[in-house]
């Protein structure tokens, strides 16, 4: 990569347009860094020692949680050394790391959340063969699936973009090392390049709203020929998910797909889905789920007693 650029460092603008405000990022990226970590940290361990929440669902909650570690991880601690340095720069290779790492587990995550429509659809759609179909091996199998194919759809533009030649300018108007800013940096013709990236993102996204949209279709359509108490029960089920769904998709479609993408609102669109998911999610699935809530008192009333 060496030979092919000028450049061998991006400076990040991160939030440098607003020094006044330095102090309050700092202790605020600090605080959602340290309760993301804590509060998905958590969610694992009730999952783990729950015995109540050993079923699929939970498993790939679980998977979730993790992601969110590993996602928050990769901008946010980078985030908080830079706010006090007059000088936020990051090596060539260390910007494609940390853009492969973003893209890999977005993609990823994006995957994995159509992979748990998907158990929510056969739960409430195939009640009696739920337990056969979704086992524990098929369970792994779709965990391991989702890393898989967001390494495989990712991996080929994230080297065609470190491949691009970047003469001279390296000022990333981002808080973090993003394939649209860096794309108009390159002295290469982006346009194809511009083009596989929105082609790779919106082949997942799409694909996994799809899948999504489909399997809440036929659940709408479970829940609305049973009785009221039990559609009701059904229905609780999936609102945490589909809640997540909605905070995830929403600010990707509009980054990654839409014209959106080359507009300033990127950067506050990008805090959205790289900051603030990974903080929510948790509280989302713990403060709407009632297994959750019990299997964290019986916790409690273990470790108490």
């Amino acid at each position: 990569m060496a030979n092919q650029t000028n450049v061998k460092e991006f400076i990040i603008l991160g939030f440098s347009s607003i020094p006044e405000y330095q102090k309050f990022l700092y202790v605020f990226f600090l605080i959602i860094y340290i309760t993301t970590l804590t509060v998905n940290i958590s969610l694992i361990i009730i999952i783990r020692y729950g015995k109540q929440l050993h079923k699929p669902m939970y498993f790939l909650l679980g998977n979730l949680s993790i992601l969110e570690l590993c996602y928050i991880s990769v901008t946010v601690p980078k985030i908080i050394i830079d706010i006090p340095r007059k000088r936020k720069s990051i090596s060539f290779s260390g910007c494609m790391t940390q853009l492969f790492f973003f893209t890999f587990l977005g993609a990823t995550e994006t995957i994995l959340l159509a992979v748990m429509s998907i158990d929510r659809f056969l739960a409430v759609c195939y009640p009696l063969r739920y337990t056969s179909i979704m086992s524990h091996k098929v369970c792994l199998m779709l965990a391991a699936l989702s890393w898989i194919f967001g390494f495989l759809t990712t991996s080929f533009p994230i080297i065609k973009i470190s491949q691009l030649h970047f003469c001279s300018a390296n000022v990333i108007n981002h808080f973090f090392c993003e394939s649209a800013p860096l794309l108009k940096l390159s002295c290469s013709d982006p346009y194809f390049m511009e083009l596989n990236v929105i082609i790779c993102a919106s082949s997942v996204i799409l694909t996994s709203v799809l899948l999504t949209m489909m399997s809440y279709g036929y659940i709408l359509q479970t829940i609305l020929r049973i009785p009221s108490a039990k559609g009701k029960k059904a229905f609780s089920t999936c609102a945490s998910h589909f809640t997540v769904v909605i905070l995830f998709f929403g600010p990707g479609i509009l980054i990654y797909v839409s014209p959106l993408a080359h507009q300033s609102l990127n950067k506050v669109m990008a805090l959205f889905y790289a900051v603030f998911t990974p903080l929510v999610n948790p509280f989302i699935y713990s403060l709407r789920n009632k297994e959750v809530k019990e299997a964290i008192v019986l916790i409690l009333k273990r470790t108490t007693f």
